[in-house]
């Protein structure tokens, strides 16, 4: 069951004072802390809890505190955990007593696998942030920036005994690098890497190394050791079954690759992110544009001017834009992007990254060839060539590829004069001005990767994606709200 329906404030500690002397006013986690009621997890969380039967849960708000330090600063749940053992100010932030001792790690595993499992989640932080932001009077623009960054799956696409090879290879030099003489004291390693002698290979790594006295106390080797034991017990039963059933091979450009998630991204020109939506890798930008403008509009911000790449400009973007409510928006035109003239649109996407088609199996185009009359574009085709081999045993092949074919190819009519008004408007001095905005989210898809974790995910499966990327967003926008107060606050002096 739920604890009562307030924070668990431990007033009863005779050591609440210490906070005051190692807590500053001005530490992140004490200013999350005053900042934001997180009261509202409680509400969202109440009807996945059995009210009357039962142990008592531990608070549902401590539990989704945890997970923002997770965010906040990427780490284990194991690590997590003792972290918050030791360190007052991750104690304070937890609404912990000194003293109290910690939960054990599993309680978190479990709180995100079977009480976060909703798809809402997202929606519901990032709506929190931007009505607190509108709060604080630091929410003023009308302009949203939008843009996609990549995450690369938990598991890459190799085999899942290659993952535990590489795992038990990784721990095993971490040991050779302190003490070269434990190479006679390994376990014989498996003569055929199959899943089930790699398995049975690494139980036997992660019992000898531990019960070897002294070498788990070395930071490296322990870090090592727990990812292996993390791969071996947590993630067994996903090893068995794929290396990551919802990653998708998406492309950054035409030369490279990634194998793993998207998140389409709107972000209002003070920074804060105020939509989100997490797709599979190989998913295009613009068409997320309109579900990120509604999203949006829902969680409170009033958009007038959308910026983004070319990636935008497709023709049904242009539509919306000016239909009720109607928007402005700033994104060159390409003709490879906006045409309103081509069979099987639904099949085949643009992939303005690498600047090829892609069908809807996930093959990227390896060439492309214009065709038709120079300068005349109402009789020009851009022709896209698909890789013959890979077609022949395309499981989509039926209607698309034809048997004994030694090509195939996807045309696109070119049609001048389509968007004049849009190409009149990416001609004026105003278009200019805004699309100059554009850098902005760079920098926030940057801080998400590099301050968050955000560069590959944390868990495995499409689900496991959007509660990371729920977290992390969060994380992103408390801070820029708390950045924002201050400049604010320095700007009234």
């Amino acid at each position: 069951m739920l604890p009562p329906k307030s924070n668990p404030t431990p007033h009863s500690s005779p050591y609440m004072a210490l906070y005051d002397l190692v807590v500053p006013p001005t530490h992140l986690l004490r200013q999350l802390h005053d900042l934001i009621d997180f009261s509202f997890v409680r509400e969202e969380l109440e009807s996945r809890y059995c009210l009357d039967n039962g142990r008592l849960a531990i608070d549902p708000i401590r539990l989704f505190k945890y997970l923002l330090l997770k965010a906040l600063f990427p780490m284990s749940d194991w690590d997590l955990v003792e972290r918050s053992r030791s360190d007052l100010a991750y104690k304070y932030f937890l609404d912990m007593a000194p003293e109290e001792q910690v939960m054990d790690s599993s309680s978190l595993t479990v709180f995100r696998k079977q009480r976060l499992q909703d798809e809402k989640l997202l929606d519901l932080l990032i709506g929190k942030t931007v009505q607190l932001a509108q709060e604080k009077n630091v929410l003023k623009s009308r302009t949203i920036i939008v843009d996609a960054t990549h995450t690369k799956a938990h598991f890459n696409q190799k085999k899942p005994e290659e993952l535990l090879h590489n795992q038990a290879k990784k721990l095993r030099k971490t040991l050779y690098g302190f003490d070269a003489s434990l190479r006679e004291k390994m376990p014989k390693k498996p003569e055929k890497s199959t899943l089930e002698n790699e398995l049975a290979y690494c139980e036997t790594l992660i019992q000898k190394v531990s019960a070897w006295e002294g070498w788990t106390e070395i930071p490296a080797v322990s870090e090592s050791l727990r990812l292996l034991q993390e791969m071996v017990n947590d993630d067994q039963e996903q090893l068995r079954f794929s290396a990551d059933p919802d990653a998708k091979v998406g492309h950054k450009s035409a030369d490279s690759a990634f194998f793993g998630y998207k998140t389409h991204l709107a972000m209002s020109e003070e920074r804060l992110i105020t939509a989100a939506v997490v797709t599979t890798g190989e998913k295009n930008d613009g068409k997320q544009l309109q579900e990120l403008i509604q999203k949006s509009r829902i969680a409170g911000m009033e958009v007038e001017t959308v910026v983004g790449d070319m990636a935008y400009s497709e023709k049904d973007n242009l539509i919306a834009a000016s239909q009720e409510p109607k928007f402005q928006l700033v994104s060159r035109l390409n003709p490879s992007v906006t045409q309103g003239s081509r069979v099987k649109e639904d099949e085949f996407e643009f992939n303005k990254d690498a600047g090829m088609y892609v069908c809807k199996a996930g093959h990227l185009a390896i060439r492309k060839a214009r065709q038709g009359k120079k300068n005349q574009g109402k009789n020009q085709q851009d022709t896209y060539y698909f890789e013959v081999e890979t077609c022949q045993v395309c499981p989509f092949k039926a209607g698309c590829y034809k048997e004994g074919a030694k090509s195939k190819t996807y045309s696109v009519t070119i049609k001048s004069g389509e968007h004049e008004a849009q190409i009149a408007f990416q001609d004026t001095e105003e278009f200019r001005e805004k699309a100059k905005e554009r850098y902005k989210i760079e920098a926030k898809n940057s801080e998400l990767k590099n301050r968050h974790g955000y560069d590959v995910s944390s868990y495995s499966g499409l689900k496991g994606m959007q509660i990371q990327g729920a977290m992390a967003i969060f994380a992103v926008n408390m801070k820029r709200i708390l950045k924002l107060m201050e400049e604010q606050k320095n700007e009234t002096k």
